[in-house]
């Protein structure tokens, strides 16, 4: 179990940025919190002089870098993926992290069938290209077109964000019966129906459910906590309980 990060740090210019003065002390604090990895964040904002390009990660435990720049209009076309997705594979494999994700959301949803045909048939020769890479796609879409996009290669995965598929509707059980071979990855949020983010716990996610399901399949890949943040100054508490929150469920 991990964080997105930029959660144990004070919200810089948005809810979700990089931190770019306290990216360091994050890992030091996972410790703490007897977490065990960081999904590292590259924002529009962060792109350019994100530390991904020009430090050496290697000795920190990143289970996966989140492309929130890739959030755009122009994700289904070939040069805009050349310009903002390639710089993040080799620094990928530079770095030793294997998991590259995706959000298919907002701009970047693939709700319209041909802008995701278009989509498909790029990322899918990024598959082929990068095998030694995994990328993984959280999205907002049926769960049976959902894997008409993973299923094109075997390094294709799901980020499964569990707020999302609760506020979209969708029936976890079902999502879970046709999905969970090719997740990899969970986003732990909590939202009601209306979409709004909440401490978990108090919206209509049924993490019970999920957790009994997912144990039931044999998951075993990533839990990385992507909560709704507390009252600023407080984010290292208000993570711990949200820690403790998941794995009292995990172990029941």
């Amino acid at each position: 179990m991990g964080i997105i990060q930029g959660r144990i740090s004070p919200p810089r210019g948005g809810f979700q940025e990089f931190p770019f003065d306290t990216w360091e002390q994050e890992f030091e604090d996972l410790k703490k919190l007897n977490l065990n990895h960081i999904e590292w964040l590259i924002t529009k904002n962060s792109f350019v002089d994100n530390p991904l390009f020009t430090e050496d990660l290697t000795k920190f435990p990143i289970s996966s870098i989140c492309c929130d720049h890739l959030i755009d209009n122009f994700i289904k076309y070939p040069w805009f993926l050349n310009k903002n997705l390639d710089p993040v594979c080799e620094s990928a494999i530079k770095n030793n992290i294997k998991n590259i994700t995706i959000p298919l959301l907002e701009q970047s949803n693939m709700i319209d069938d041909n802008n995701r045909s278009m989509f498909s048939n790029i990322i899918k020769e990024y598959g082929l290209k990068y095998k030694e890479l995994n990328f993984t796609f959280e999205m907002e879409l049926h769960p049976l077109k959902q894997l008409e996009i993973v299923n094109l290669c075997d390094n294709l995965f799901i980020t499964y964000d569990t707020g999302n598929f609760t506020s979209c509707g969708y029936s976890h059980k079902y999502s879970l019966y046709y999905l969970h071979k090719k997740i990899n990855n969970l986003h732990l949020k909590d939202r009601n129906f209306k979409g709004e983010s909440l401490v978990p716990g108090k919206g209509n996610t049924d993490f019970g459910l999920i957790f009994k399901l997912l144990k039931e399949y044999k998951y075993d890949g990533y839990y990385t906590i992507q909560t709704a943040r507390g009252k600023t100054g407080d984010e290292f508490e208000t993570i711990k309980e949200h820690r403790d929150y998941f794995l009292k469920l995990l172990k029941k």
